[in-house]
């Protein structure tokens, strides 16, 4: 099935620029339609927020890929538990809360979620889209092996361990269209989550680790000025440590629950004030069946070395004045180092400083550049699939297997069939 592309993003700033948009409804469907295209791209759950989705050929959208795939001891098409090994094989546009759900109903988790359930796994892996927590690794490092159809309509397949797997996982799309992920997954585990309000920001920068490490995960909210950090939510693993420690840096727990946006009521959110619950319920902040964040957003982020938070900290409060009025919330999210060639995270423990922008693209462009030369310092990688300004001859030296992708990005699409306007710019441009 396919129609004319007159579609945009969730957070609506970007208009697909394709002139048609397909919904394959097989595997064999998809590979013949790579195969006779000059250009193509998949489309998900349509959460990022800059033109990385697009292309000048045809949008796949891969909700119905898993329409006749129905595993006989689950409720949703596309997704398979192997309980001995394990693992879960989901089909590409499967979204996380989805899978989360279809997951605990089996007694089984994933390590992590992100802040929304909404999105595609395949979208969120590629882009290396991550939660929170000191050990808690991006969502793509559960990925254990993938398949994808390559420029010439081939099916290949890759596992952890494989030679080129790294630096196949976190794809950004220019090795070919993700069909199926098989991801690690672990016995269910309950959480509870609890907030802390207005944390004093000297007491969170002379003891930033131990403000970190006071959860499984932790997120810290703020607007980068005053002296208060907002909300520091914290979601604690059962038989892991107790939140209460942050309150010794000076924040109070909550009485009810809250959003991270000013304004906006904490009843689309998940569970807080301390209640255990499944993971499937605490570990993303925002519930499946609301609408998610504010909708009427614009985001980016930067991930960079841990060593480096305080005066990484230090500097985008320094920087308020700018950042601030453009500001809904910002919020402060630790990653562990991982070895995904693309990934922000490769090779380093990681602080991610994430920015919920007022819906001014022209204003939150404008600054963009000022924020990236502060923190270029640091080391700092963009968010794949969220508002940067640095292209291909800043990021490449920010990742030691840049050339190694671009290289293998040539050997699987030779002609440039997954290539766009992102990938020119910010992957294979000078």
């Amino acid at each position: 099935m396919e129609h004319l592309v007159t579609e945009r993003n969730w957070a609506r700033n970007h208009t697909y620029r394709a002139p048609r948009i397909v919904h394959p409804a097989s595997v064999a469907e998809l590979q013949e339609l790579v195969a006779g295209a000059d250009h193509v791209r998949a489309l998900g759950s349509r959460h990022s927020f800059n033109d990385i989705a697009d292309t000048t050929g045809t949008l796949a959208v891969l909700d119905r890929l898993d329409a006749d795939r129905l595993d006989t001891d689950s409720q949703y098409a596309g997704i398979s538990v192997d309980p001995a090994g394990m693992t879960v094989t989901v089909g590409a546009g499967t979204r996380y809360g989805a899978l989360a759900a279809e997951l605990q109903r089996r007694g089984f988790a994933l390590h992590n979620l992100a802040s929304l359930p909404h999105i595609s796994v395949a979208g969120a892996v590629a882009t290396a889209t991550h939660g929170s927590g000191d050990s808690n690794g991006n969502l793509a490092t559960a990925v254990r092996a993938l398949e994808l159809v390559t420029a010439d309509g081939a099916l290949l397949s890759a596992r952890r361990g494989d030679p080129y797997f790294d630096g196949m996982v976190v794809g950004l799309g220019a090795l070919g269209i993700v069909t199926r992920l098989t991801l690690d997954i672990e016995p269910s585990f309950e959480v509870s989550q609890q907030v802390f309000e207005n944390l004093d920001w000297d007491q969170v920068l002379e003891n930033f680790d131990a403000v970190t490490s006071a959860a499984y995960s932790v997120s810290l909210f703020t607007d980068w000025s005053g002296s208060t950090v907002g909300q520091a939510w914290l979601k604690s693993r059962a038989g892991g440590p107790a939140p209460d420690q942050a309150g010794s840096f000076g924040g109070t727990p909550a009485t009810a629950a809250l959003h991270p946006l000013p304004g906006v009521s904490g009843s689309n959110c998940t569970q807080q004030l301390g209640v255990p619950g499944p993971w499937s319920d605490r570990l993303a902040h925002f519930r499946m069946e609301f609408t998610p964040s504010n909708g009427d957003e614009l985001q980016s982020e930067y991930l960079l070395p841990r060593e480096h938070a305080a005066d990484a900290l230090r500097t985008m409060r320094r920087l308020s004045d700018v950042v601030t009025p453009l500001l809904l919330v910002g919020e402060i999210r630790t990653v562990a180092a991982d070895r995904l060639w693309m990934s922000p995270n490769y090779g380093r423990d990681g602080i991610a400083l994430h920015f919920t922008w007022r819906p001014d693209q022209p204003a939150v462009q404008a600054v963009l550049p000022l924020i990236e030369a502060e923190l270029a310092p640091f080391g700092a990688r963009p968010h794949w699939g969220k508002l940067f300004d640095a292209g291909a001859g800043t990021l490449a030296p920010l990742y030691p297997r840049f050339g190694d992708f671009t290289a293998l990005a040539d050997r699987l699409d030779p002609a440039g069939k997954f290539r766009n306007s992102f990938l020119d710019r910010t992957v294979f441009g000078n």
